[in-house]
């Protein structure tokens, strides 16, 4: 757009020139077509000389531009180079924070080497000694029945109180003998279910709130003993684990896990399955690389087998535990911790590690004391957790009441007697998939192969539904 200076210069040149050609022509007498020809020769010098002073004073201005624009790039070159300079000082700092950190690492490592050694040796002299007060036991009997030890009969009748003193050396060495009579009998019904495969499988499901829908199952293991009754896992898995057997215990369970899994697959495929593993499959190398071969051979159910850890199991992994770990999340498996005692949570660390579900008791989110020792608001668990991933189930639910205060929690998943006890399967369909189990692991299978299978052998056994105390006097019978 044309400036009014520019208009105003333009008609005073003009005004100029024709006043030059009048007084020429009023004053020398010059004709008035010589004189416009000076009038225009004046007007074409004016407008020469006004487009050379302009463009004299636009290069001056280019150049003043030119010269700040110099001086900005030389302080952003300033700045650059300072910021440069903090830079590389706060990565040295890291990089010796990160040394230091690892030298820590190594030194407690090596601290905490030398104390399980120290504790091996102790445990080997309990058991040492542990081993000749139970020979001193044995052999009490036949030396009290020494006639060098025979009491001599007085002649008044024998108090109470001297007999119960005799009777009472002899009640610890049959404690002993039962005790060890029924370890013994676990130990082999543990090897006995291995090796035959004849484990039963209960599940539970879990829900969603408050839809209450089926989302996931859990698959939960139960042994026979001599006398026909269910053991559950917390009194089998201390005798599995005192004689190395744990680890091809959770090999048998992952294979039948797999096998129920593509049954309940058959049937709905957004199902899925939480399986438990121990810390001894992990701390086994045998152990544990055929673990990660049935894994790895059933890469397909990666998405709906969910990998289930006590807590304290993950805080106690070594650098070797935290790598098979890690192998395991590369398969694209994801995992769950159970068994949480506080609601000291660290979910960046959870995450990280692959967990993507989290156990808690109903009981524990709902205690009024968790508020005052935890570093969070229980209401408040669900969404930070949900933040980084992982998704919060409440278990052990027995109660109405516990369900209607879950769901200002915004606890998105439910676990417990008061939606389902767990169920065994059928027995034919444990045969079956005994049998399959065995061939899987006869035959090394290619991952992705999930076979055909029937559909309706997966029905868990129909029975009523326990809630309230009659589900407490049922879990305490070991119905569970």
């Amino acid at each position: 757009m044309i400036r009014i200076s520019t208009i105003f210069i333009a008609l005073c040149m003009v005004l100029v020139s024709a006043s030059v050609g009048i007084v020429l022509y009023t004053i020398t007498g010059l004709r008035a077509s010589e004189s416009a020809i000076v009038a225009l020769t004046v007007l074409a010098f004016l407008i020469l000389y006004n487009a050379v002073s302009m463009r004299l004073r636009d290069g001056n201005n280019a150049e003043g531009q030119i010269a700040d624009l110099s001086q900005g790039v030389a302080d952003l070159a300033r700045q650059i180079s300072d910021f440069g300079r903090r830079l590389a000082a706060a990565e040295s700092k890291i990089a010796s924070a990160n040394s230091g950190g690892s030298d820590r690492v190594q030194s407690g490592l090596q601290s905490a080497l030398g104390e399980i050694n120290e504790l091996g040796g102790l445990v080997k002299q309990l058991a040492a000694t542990v081993a000749a007060h139970d020979d001193m036991l044995t052999d009490l009997p036949s030396a009290a029945s020494a006639p060098a030890f025979e009491p001599v009969a007085p002649e008044r009748p024998v108090h109470r109180e001297p007999l119960a003193r005799a009777i009472a050396p002899a009640l610890p060495r049959t404690a002993i003998n039962s005790a060890r009579t029924d370890t013994d009998l676990q130990i082999l019904a543990i090897q006995n279910a291995i090796e035959t495969g004849s484990i039963d499988t209960f599940l539970q499901p879990i829900v969603t709130l408050p839809q209450r829908k089926i989302r996931y199952y859990e698959a939960m293991t139960r042994l026979r003993n001599a006398r026909g009754a269910y053991l559950a896992a917390g009194e089998f898995i201390p005798a599995a684990e005192a004689v190395g057997l744990m680890g091809q215990l959770d090999n048998t369970i992952l294979l039948r896990c797999m096998q129920v899994l593509q049954r309940l697959q058959s049937r709905n495929k957004d199902v899925g399955l939480f399986c438990n593993v121990a810390l001894a499959t992990l701390g086994n190398p045998a152990t544990f690389a055929q673990y990660l071969d049935i894994l790895e051979a059933n890469r397909a159910l990666a998405s709906s087998l969910i990998l289930e850890f006590k807590h304290d199991t993950l805080r106690a992994l070594d650098i070797t535990g935290s790598k098979r770990l890690a192998a395991m999340t590369q398969l694209g498996y994801r995992f769950s911790v159970d068994h949480v005692a506080n609601l000291r949570i660290e979910p960046r660390e959870l995450a990280d590690r692959g967990v993507r579900f989290i156990k808690v008791p109903a009981s524990l989110l709902l205690d009024q004391k968790q508020t005052s020792t935890s570093d969070i608001h229980p209401a408040d668990i669900s969404d930070l957790l949900g933040r980084f991933g992982i998704d919060l189930i409440a278990e052990r639910i027995e109660e109405e009441a516990a369900v209607v205060d879950l769901l200002d929690y915004n606890v998105r998943f439910g676990q417990g007697f008061l939606f389902a006890a767990p169920r065994p399967l059928r027995q034919d369909a444990a045969e079956d998939t005994a049998d399959k189990a065995k061939s899987r692991a006869n035959s090394a299978a290619r991952p992705g192969e999930v076979g055909a299978v029937k559909t309706d052998a997966i029905k868990p056994e129909r029975s009523s539904r326990v809630t309230g105390n009659a589900a407490l006097a049922r879990r305490a019978g070991g119905a569970a």
